[in-house]
């Protein structure tokens, strides 16, 4: 096979690293832990960006600083200033030419110029008829006509200044024609004409190298013109009045008389696209100044930064990161800020393509089973090294933990942590490439089985109190741990999550990751232990294990009804019932752990009741040792089973 190797062209860079999507993940959840939406903690993601990526903030930052820098940077009266300057020059070049001269002709005419209006146009208009003496007065003041024409076409043809730096009578003649053709071809189009479409291969034809855009239709003519004539018209607004008045009489003095012929263009224009913006304006305070071409461009430049922030907010519907205007992105701040926007596109894309966020059926995102999985794997993480950097890494990985080989064998599948069968994978592998190339459809492991499985119970407490003390992230991180443990490593295991607030709620991990404090009063331990004793009770052969975390003593109860009941300080109804669901789960063999968090004394003394009464003990445990606490009290739970 042959290979050409030639200069990278643009685009994506093919030698980037791939996106990080791991870390994209940890990002997710840790925002979605904190109280976030999946919807709301991608776009904080996005916003933010990840490590070696600008975020959208940063990029929306850069276009505003950019876009007040050319307000702050320029004003609008370049092309005024610059006719005054000729017309000066001008005069002044007259007058050396008239000063030597003792005839009264001479005398009239000086008094002529110094009877010259103030104004700038009006004194233009007096002079256009002027007899002048001096050759370079009369060429300066060409240089005001030339000046004019090609500021007023650079208004509404961008480019066409440069290409018209020395005008003769042929440049002239040839604009005069188009736009008169122009103009012929838009009020056709405006009428419905049929002949249109020949109308524009014709106009192409004859007049293409006035249109660098190379439009392929009238419409595409048309919004291109429509864009710049909006902004020259947005920059007529940016004027004073005085500006705007003294620009539309020198108009009439541009070569050729096209002030007129542009007039009837920007009318047709506006009659063809009135969606475009054609009254407002901003406001410039600098000192360096623009003329008409510069200014419309400066106009469209902030058109286009306005375009760009919008885009880059993503606050529309369905706004996706493959809407930004790569290319104007470009123009505007350069390069790098193209790679950054292109490279958060992808993570965006990878993140729904690689099945890591979802569409609810309501239309929301959500995290998929996948993006659960990681993220309690690093929550399982953080809860080992706890462990480890505590009691020894011993304790946790002791062997058999996963179950007792029973000397037969499987293929590998994911989420599989049985050791290897060596053998067999090698025999494997070689029947299938004749080779000793190991492929993952090689892998054999060995099957264990597991000498008992338990019914596990996770109680945690959903109460305000929760969110307001900072307790809400650790606990969903240890209910992320504990879920993947039981997941991968004790599958067998049944375990159920039980949320308690003001009522309590079984809910799968999804759901438990994407929950957000709400303001509600009471802790209804009662109703959590009465899933929790439902749950046991659908598992007569799995051991009974109950987990309990929480910050307060119970402040409701389940009502017969269904209502539930609160009062602070409790009721001694409620503390009743809640210690009749213990003694229940208690005549099922069920052990009651309960994780304090907080000094609570009255808490303190509650929960030593539960413990004496369910067989387990109490565990009090700050913030970031909550994961390690449950997961090992869990861990301890079946070593002492086995």
């Amino acid at each position: 096979m042959r290979y050409r190797y030639g200069r990278w062209g643009g685009g994506a860079d093919p030698l980037a690293p791939p996106v990080d999507l791991r870390a994209a993940v940890d990002e997710l959840g840790r925002e979605i832990m904190e109280g976030a939406s999946p919807s709301s903690a991608l776009r904080e993601l996005l916003r933010r960006g990840v490590d070696g990526t600008r975020g959208l903030d940063d990029l929306t930052s850069r276009l505003w600083q950019r876009r007040a820098s050319i307000q702050r940077r320029h004003r609008l009266d370049g092309t005024l200033t610059e006719v005054r300057q000729l017309l000066d020059k001008a005069v002044e070049a007259e007058r050396r030419a008239l000063f030597p001269d003792p005839s009264d002709d001479a005398r009239f005419r000086e008094a002529q110029l110094d009877a010259l209006p103030p104004g700038t146009a009006a004194a233009v208009q007096e002079l256009a008829s002027y007899d002048w003496r001096s050759a370079e007065a009369r060429e300066a003041f060409e240089q005001i006509r030339d000046l004019l024409g090609r500021e007023l076409l650079d208004q509404r043809f961008q480019g066409i200044k440069e290409a018209l730096s020395n005008v003769d009578s042929e440049d002239v003649r040839r604009i005069q024609r188009m736009l008169r053709d122009l103009n012929s071809l838009l009020e056709a189009h405006a009428s419905g004409s049929p002949d249109t479409p020949r109308m524009f291969d014709d106009f192409m034809r004859k007049h293409g190298e006035f249109f660098p855009e190379k439009p392929r239709d009238v419409d595409e003519l048309i919004d291109a013109l429509a864009a710049r004539s909006a902004a020259a018209q947005r920059m007529m607004n940016s004027m004073t009045e005085a500006q705007r008045a003294e620009l539309s009489a020198l108009s009439q003095q541009a070569f050729g008389g096209i002030g007129s012929s542009l007039s009837t263009l920007d009318s047709l224009l506006q009659r063809l696209r009135p969606g475009e913006d054609w009254t407002s304006s901003a406001r410039f305070r600098g000192q360096d100044p623009l003329g008409l071409g510069e200014g419309a461009q400066a106009m469209s430049d902030l058109a286009e930064l306005d375009a760009l922030a919008e885009q880059l907010s993503q606050s529309y519907p369905g706004a996706r990161l493959e809407d930004i205007d790569l290319e104007a992105l470009e123009r505007q701040l350069g390069e790098s800020a193209t790679v950054d926007a292109r490279r958060l596109a992808e993570l965006e894309k990878a993140l729904r393509s690689q099945n890591i966020v979802e569409r609810a059926p309501d239309g929301s995102l959500k995290l998929t089973p996948k993006a659960l999985r990681r993220l309690g794997e690093t929550a399982l993480r953080g809860v080992v090294d706890q462990l480890r950097s505590s009691q020894g890494s011993r304790e946790t990985t002791s062997a058999g933990a996963a179950g007792e080989l029973i000397g037969s064998t499987r293929p590998w599948q994911f989420g599989d942590t049985e050791p290897w069968d060596v053998p067999r994978t090698l025999r494997n592998s070689v029947l299938r490439s004749g080779t000793m190339s190991l492929d993952v459809v090689d892998l054999e492991v060995s099957e264990t089985e597991h000498r008992t499985r338990a019914a596990v119970a996770l109680c945690v407490d959903t109460s305000w109190s929760m969110v307001q003390d900072g307790r809400w992230v650790p606990m969903k991180r240890t209910a992320l741990a504990l879920h993947h443990l039981v997941r991968t490593r004790f599958r067998t295991d049944a375990l159920q999550l039980v949320t308690f607030g003001r009522y309590a709620e079984a809910v799968d991990i999804g759901q438990l990751t994407a929950l957000e404090g709400v303001w509600e009063q009471g802790t209804n331990l009662h109703h959590a232990l009465l899933l929790a004793g439902r749950h046991v009770r659908r598992h007569p052969d799995a051991q009974p294990v109950v987990l309990v975390v929480t910050d307060g003593e119970p402040t409701a109860h389940l009502e017969p009804e269904g209502d539930a009941e609160f009062n602070y300080p409790p009721l001694p109804r409620t503390l009743a019932k809640t210690l009749n669901e213990v003694d229940a789960l208690a005549r099922l063999g069920a052990t009651i752990s309960v994780f304090k968090l907080g000094d609570d004394p009255r808490l303190a003394a509650f929960v030593d009741i539960v413990a004496r009464r369910g067989g387990g003990r109490v565990v009090s445990a700050d913030e970031e040792g909550l994961g390690a606490a449950v997961v090992s009290d869990y861990l301890r739970s079946r070593r002492r089973r086995r």
